[in-house]
């Protein structure tokens, strides 16, 4: 099906977007040190106390032992009770690049017990600490009184200006062991100001990445269940395996409650997720399929690799009801702003293996779509679906062979109608619970059959071979030839209205497509001081028989057909394997591209598809009208052109046309354009097409697509995403973003449209959300939704 404008502007990126800290630059790994447990010093000037066994060090001192460094005005060493003792403009470098800066330094030779006066910490991972004093204890406990610890780097201009956050603590324990730190009577402070207040609170230190504990709250609204705070935790039960528990507590419906496991293995990873509640209220989703006491869910995807070439895995969702993911808000964990322009309106289940050599292809797997508008009996369970394709590793009279095979079998419960005509769409004429009275209104000239009911297989198997000549004069030349069969057999089941369309019953089918043409090019490359010029000149002749029996089986595959320039020297532009395009056929075109020598490029298309014999394939109804009005349907079909610009990285434009080949009059038109630079961008997509009734397009479509997001300041960032309908005269789908982001903090906010369905028949209907989200780096993290 050609999309319109809520299909094909639609697919563009939304620009509502989680933020995340800018990155920060690696510090320099110190250089490595003895660990051998001799002592090197270099001083200005050094003494040897033989009497008192000391060393002292003056000026300059630079010191090197076990790993670590230390710089200072002065450093004494005493050897009997093994104590180093520095003092004045302290600089401490241990093994992991922590860096500690400090007046007056009293530690055990080892480093395990000891004590620091005014010191300030830096860590490889970019935080920092400062202390009055900090006690040292059989090297697993560090005790900072009065101490202040932030994830932001220090101010360039003003190094003793506060940071843009910090949080000061009476006394700060750090637990080398545990890797925790324990702030005691601490209060949060942005830009010096006290925020909040905090008696007592824990976190894990910078370095670690996984650690057992509670995670920053969530906090989130919605319509059926009031307001809710999601509590998680998280559970490091393993190097390999961890998990995550994170009830909800409702105002209306009680807990929600979550829990997600994952797992690592040497070959590969799996994760299980799981969800449900006994509601308080279930009649807060009266009439819907949310109605019931109890609701839930499981999750589940993993993949595992058999070797270097193939891999397995699975995904599959179970819901209690199709509306749970919209109604307890969860999608947000496939899309965590829920920032799509397009409704999702299957969820996904499958197994699969897939290999990959080196000119070789191999997928299987089966899946059921899990519907999400409550149409599950038209969603087909499609077990399996097999493809495999090879390109043999040496020449065959001189050219290369090719070939692909596939193998689908797919069921379906229900048939699938869509109206054609304003009065099918008003009456509910092609609904699947159409009455018997009714049903002979479901007919071609008010219908499609988007979906057989029943079960179709289809086994299809292609040859390719080509070959490319160049001759003297430098023309091209490449014959190539193919031949392709499919075997299908239908059982169609004989609902109401489907044997207008379809023969009821077990139908078999063996059709035979061999082709055999030829393609001409012959480029000509002008070179100039400023660039390089190549006009090619392209024809293509096709000739094979007609598609056998057109029309005359189901389509599953091959609805989707848009006739423009990437296609126009396809052999067959048909999309899928249900139909195959038969006839003579030829096309002929031109390409002109240049190559600016100061970078850039403009490529150009433009040509147009002849029918020479035979049926024509396009111009031949099928059960969805696929490509009766695609361009191709009359023996000249219309004209296609596109135009690419590149002028430099910042700037990119792209045009794609069809034009009515009696009439010139357009028939779709798309134009993109995109602008990046250092501080903003820009998005803008044009699309106007005209109406397809035979495809249940009754009027033209047109509309405009906007994305662009613009770095206000230095860490300030705007964002947004509008689509225009012109042709209603209104904005239908918006997002809008704005954040602060640096290097430790994040404040952010989103307001986002989207769609949701009421009940299974009603049409989708425009959904408004807003979130905000805080960040503070090795600290916490956490979003707030409401809609």
């Amino acid at each position: 099906m050609v999309p319109g404008v809520s299909g094909i502007l639609a697919v563009s990126p939304a620009f509502a977007q989680s933020f995340t800290f800018n990155p920060i630059p690696p510090r320099p790994k110190p250089p490595k040190t003895s660990s051998d447990g001799q002592m090197l010093v270099q001083a200005t000037e050094v003494d040897y106390d033989y009497n008192n066994s000391r060393v002292s060090a003056v000026g300059n001192v630079q010191m090197f032992y076990n790993g670590t460094s230390v710089e200072a005005d002065k450093v004494i060493y005493d050897q009997k009770t093994k104590r180093l003792h520095a003092e004045g403009n302290i600089r401490m470098t241990d093994a992991d690049g922590k860096i500690t800066y400090a007046n007056i330094l009293d530690l055990s030779d080892d480093y395990r017990d000891g004590f620091v006066d005014s010191l300030r910490v830096d860590t490889a991972d970019h935080t920092r600490m400062a202390a009055t004093r900090a006690d040292r204890t059989s090297g697993n406990y560090t005790v900072f009184e009065n101490g202040v610890y932030t994830a932001c780097e220090p101010c360039r201009d003003d190094p003793k200006k506060p940071p843009l956050w910090q949080v000061k603590g009476m006394r700060i324990i750090h637990d080398q062991i545990d890797k925790m730190l324990y702030f005691e009577n601490a209060q949060l402070e942005f830009f010096g100001v006290p925020m909040a207040y905090l008696p007592y609170f824990s976190t894990p230190d910078p370095t670690v990445k996984r650690k057992s504990g509670f995670l920053m709250p969530g906090f989130n609204e919605a319509a059926g269940y009031g307001y809710g705070v999601d509590i998680p935790f998280y559970w490091a039960i393993a190097p390999d395996y961890d998990a995550t528990f994170t009830p909800r507590i409702t105002s209306k419906q009680g807990v929600f409650m979550q829990a997600e496991f994952r797992e690592r293995l040497l070959d590969g990873s799996y994760q299980i997720r799981a969800y449900g509640i006994d509601q308080l209220s279930p009649d807060a989703f009266a009439g819907q399929p949310g109605d019931r006491q109890f609701r839930g869910g499981v999750e589940t995807k993993g993949e595992f690799a058999l070797n270097d070439k193939w891999v397995w895995g699975w995904e599959g969702i179970a819901l209690t009801d199709y509306m749970l993911l919209q109604d307890y808000r969860l999608a947000q964990y496939k899309d965590p702003l829920q920032s799509f322009l397009t409704l999702p309106t299957e969820a996904v289940s499958q197994v699969y293996l897939t290999g990959v050599g080196n000119r070789s292809y191999f997928d299987a797997r089966a899946i059921y779509y899990l519907s999400l508008s409550g149409n599950q009996s038209q969603v087909p369970v499609v077990a399996p679906v097999i493809d495999y394709s090879n390109v043999i590793n040496h020449s065959v009279f001189g050219g290369e062979l090719s070939y692909k095979t596939n193998f689908t079998n797919l069921t379906r419960e229900t048939a699938v109608f869509d109206p054609v005509n304003t009065a099918a769409a008003n009456a509910g004429t092609c609904a699947s619970t159409t009455s018997a009275d009714t049903a002979r209104n479901i007919v071609p000239a008010n219908c499609l059959l988007r979906g057989m009911p029943g079960t179709y297989t289809r086994a299809t198997a292609e040859v390719d071979w080509r070959r490319s000549f160049t001759d003297s004069a430098g023309e091209i030349w490449t014959p190539f030839a193919s031949v392709r069969a499919d075997a299908i057999n239908a059982d169609i089941s004989n609902q109401p209205g489907v044997s207008n369309y379809l023969p009821v019953g077990n139908t078999n089918a063996l059709r035979v497509m061999p082709t055999v043409g030829l393609e001409y090019r012959y480029p000509f490359i002008n070179v100039q001081p400023w660039g390089t010029t190549t006009i090619e000149p392209i024809a293509q002749v096709i000739i094979r028989p007609n598609e056998t029996y057109a029309g005359k089986l189901p389509n599953e595959d091959s609805q989707s057909m848009t006739f423009d320039t990437s296609n126009l020297f396809a052999v067959d532009k048909f999309s899928g394997y249900d139909r195959e395009e038969g006839g003579g056929r030829a096309n002929v075109g031109a390409q002109v591209t240049t190559q600016f020598d100061r970078g850039g490029s403009v490529t150009a298309m433009f040509g147009q598809s002849y029918q020479l014999f035979g049926m024509n394939s396009f111009a031949v109804a099928d059960v969805t009208n696929t490509a009766v009005d695609s361009g191709l349907q009359t023996p000249k079909s219309d004209y296609v052109a596109s135009l690419n610009y590149s002028p430099n990285r910042t700037y990119t434009f792209s045009t794609r046309a069809r034009l009515d080949q009696a009439t010139g009059e357009v028939q779709r038109f798309e134009a993109e354009g995109r602008a990046v630079f250092d501080r903003w961008s820009i998005g803008v997509m044009y699309g106007d097409y005209a109406a397809q009734p035979d495809l249940g397009y009754l009027v033209r479509r047109e509309g405009i697509l906007v994305t662009g997001s613009v770095k206000v300041a230095t860490n300030w960032v705007a964002t947004g995403a509008v689509r225009w309908d012109l042709v209603a005269n209104q904005v239908n789908q918006y997002v809008v973003g704005a954040g602060y982001v640096d290097d430790c903090f994040v404040l952010a906010a989103n307001y986002v449209t989207s769609y949701s369905y009421a009940t299974a028949t009603s049409p989708p209907i425009l959904g408004h959300a807003f979130m905000l989200q805080v960040g503070l780096r090795t600290l916490a993290s956490t979003t707030t939704t409401t809609n």
